[in-house]
């Protein structure tokens, strides 16, 4: 049986350094209404954005989806971080790790990744070959055998594209909420109650026939809109990349959920895999 949701929550996340992050936009499809955002203009904090869900997480069932990897890939030793014999290999485990090891602000993870274990992120060209660096997980490779865009690597930290930053501060977040909502695929989750996905914009602009990787006008937004079965959203203004992913993506996780059979039990997730790696909502 599917799991029902009264409301689908998008967030673009961010892992700048910082208190205040622009680059952080909330959405909410709720219902069979048009995707709306959270606080249009406000600049906010991922501590603040941590106790907005667990209050709306309470309200009603509501599936929250967040743009960064909950895991990094294992590598062939079966370990996060090659070499490391004291690092966990589970993800929850793996959370409190950061969590411990990372002493930035707002649940910030760039100490993590820039003197706790630097040898593991590629920065740039001094590192060596990039290649070298760039491990994906098995839900990752799934859908970079699809085509298209590929995904980015947990451990490319170089660059606008760069996933890590974001990444292990989600990391951070998810040991901050583990034990209050449930956290999939690494919890089962419950009928009637609230639950914290990962998610890709990619997946929801293919699903609305968007060949394009950013949209920035309320025409494109409301075109991709329509090609997940959404009424368009209602803007009075010309919205950022930030907030067209989350719109979309709010509005795809609402229309996946309820359209796609497998789309909690998708070919190839394991009970090992929900441990370690995770998964990303939308990657059949």
């Amino acid at each position: 049986m599917r799991p029902r949701f009264d409301s689908f929550v998008a967030i673009d996340w961010s892992g700048a350094k910082g208190r205040r992050h622009k680059g952080i936009a909330i959405a909410e499809a709720r219902g069979e209404g048009p995707p709306r955002l959270i606080r249009p203009g406000h600049s906010w904090s991922r501590e603040e954005a941590l106790r907005w869900l667990l209050k709306q997480a309470d309200k009603a069932p509501t599936l929250f989806g967040f743009d960064f990897s909950f895991a990094p890939p294992l590598g062939p030793s079966g370990e996060y971080l090659p070499g490391e014999p004291a690092v966990p290999v589970t993800a929850r485990e793996f959370w409190a790790y950061v969590d411990r090891m990372s002493d930035d602000e707002d649940l910030g993870a760039a100490s993590f990744l820039e003197k706790i274990h630097r040898r593991h992120f590629y920065f740039g060209i001094a590192d060596g070959t990039k290649a070298d660096f760039m491990r994906f997980r098995q839900c990752d490779q799934r859908l970079n055998a699809q085509g298209g865009r590929k995904t980015a690597s947990a451990f490319d930290a170089i660059g606008a594209a760069q996933v890590a930053k974001a990444s292990f501060s989600g990391m951070r977040f998810l040991h901050r909420l583990d034990g209050k909502v449930a956290i999939w695929p690494m919890d089962t989750i419950r009928d009637g109650r609230s639950a914290v996905v990962e998610i890709y914009t990619r997946i929801y602009l293919r699903r609305a026939g968007m060949s394009g990787t950013k949209l920035r006008s309320r025409e494109q937004l409301n075109a991709a809109l329509a090609g997940l079965a959404s009424p368009p959203a209602r803007l009075r203004f010309e919205p950022n990349d930030h907030q067209t992913d989350a719109l979309v993506t709010a509005a795809g996780m609402r229309e996946l959920a309820r359209t796609e059979p497998r789309a909690f039990d998708p070919a190839g997730l394991t009970p090992q895999i929900a441990r370690t790696e995770g998964w990303t909502f939308g990657i059949l």
